[in-house]
């Protein structure tokens, strides 16, 4: 079984019920969430040997966080155990013409006090044949963007691919701040994820024409923004999602992808979604092409099953996509109907 190593923060998510407003009343849902988790968990539930890398609180709320992953099929045996807190997020789910929303409360989690020496990444990546980080964890601080560049080179010289996704947080850092760090780091990875957003704040590569709020994209327009991001990075294969956002109750949803290799541009298939739970389509969609490339699918393959993946995901409550390979599959194939399986 191939093993995929993801490194980045978990946090606790309070959401209200439903459709609420914040504190519309006074209840609110604790379930747990974050960028590199949503993809160890995604591709544990494929079935790939998926483990975890992070530090948490010694305390009842890391001890839940363990626990909620473990449950998922997450190996969490090397997760630290340290700092004052988990970090949290409030997220409120959006409806028609209401957007969501999303509200921070991570300074000084655990995780943000790790730095250089804090991991033994030679262990850690002995025998993985992928390794997985987000933007999201060197905006961290220093000291984890020292981690993460740490755990990059470490995976390159244990043989394992690397994926980035960009995944830029504009309530977490600057476009400069984070140019500084992720260039340098994307260049160093095989496979890079990103939305039109996440190139242009980490990378400084604009796609001419994106205007993501008019609720249209000119999936052309892509084609030489994948492009130029795998010559100036020097990565094999470029992967952009795209979002088409009439409401935030219906989105389009798909992606292109840029092969270098082979100098191919393919373009994944399209769905039309209704949204039950947005958070965590992006990192879905990631865990579905480590998926497609690990288990040896041609490029066009993967894609097809990573936009299929991250459809599937939306329609899930929670950040966690809780779908098998094969529920994957019969949608990549076209079976889009929805109908009851009896």
């Amino acid at each position: 079984m191939k093993r995929v190593v993801t490194f980045g923060e978990v946090m606790l998510r309070l959401s209200p019920p439903g459709l609420e407003r914040f504190f519309q009343s006074p209840v609110l849902s604790a379930t747990f969430g974050g960028g590199e988790a949503n993809v160890a968990v995604s591709l544990a539930h494929l079935g790939l040997d998926s483990r975890w890398v992070s530090r948490v609180p010694a305390n009842a709320v890391g001890d839940a966080a363990l626990k909620a992953l473990r449950a998922e099929g997450v190996n969490v045996d090397d997760v630290l155990r340290g700092g004052a807190r988990l970090g949290l997020y409030f997220a409120e789910t959006g409806a028609s013409q209401r957007a969501g929303d999303v509200i921070y409360d991570r300074a000084g989690s655990a995780i943000s006090g790790a730095g250089p020496g804090t991991f033994a990444w030679p262990r850690l990546l002995e025998g993985a044949s992928w390794f997985h980080v987000t933007g999201i964890t060197p905006a961290l601080g220093p000291g984890v963007a020292a981690a993460t560049a740490e755990a990059v080179e470490a995976a390159r010289a244990a043989g394992a691919r690397v994926s980035i996704d960009l995944n830029y947080r504009k309530k977490l850092w600057t476009e400069r701040e984070a140019q500084a760090v992720m260039r340098p780091l994307a260049a160093r990875a095989d496979v890079i994820v990103a939305n039109e957003e996440d190139v242009q704040a980490c990378l400084g590569i604009g796609v001419a024409g994106a205007d993501v709020t008019s609720g249209s994209l000119d999936v052309a327009a892509y084609r030489e923004t994948a492009a130029r991001v795998a010559r100036e990075m020097g990565v094999s294969l470029v992967a952009i999602t795209l979002r088409e956002s009439w409401s935030a109750s219906r989105n389009g949803w798909s992606a292109v992808l840029w092969d270098a290799g082979e100098e191919a541009f393919h373009v994944g298939p399209r769905f039309d979604v209704t949204l039950v739970d947005r958070i965590g389509g992006g990192d879905s969609f990631a865990a579905g092409l480590i998926y497609g490339l690990v288990s040896g699918r041609a490029a066009a393959e993967a894609l097809r099953f990573a936009v299929a993946a991250s459809a599937l995901k939306q329609t899930i409550p929670g950040d966690f996509n809780r779908v098998s390979a094969d529920e994957v599959d019969r949608l990549a194939a076209g079976d889009a109907s929805g109908r009851v399986r009896r």
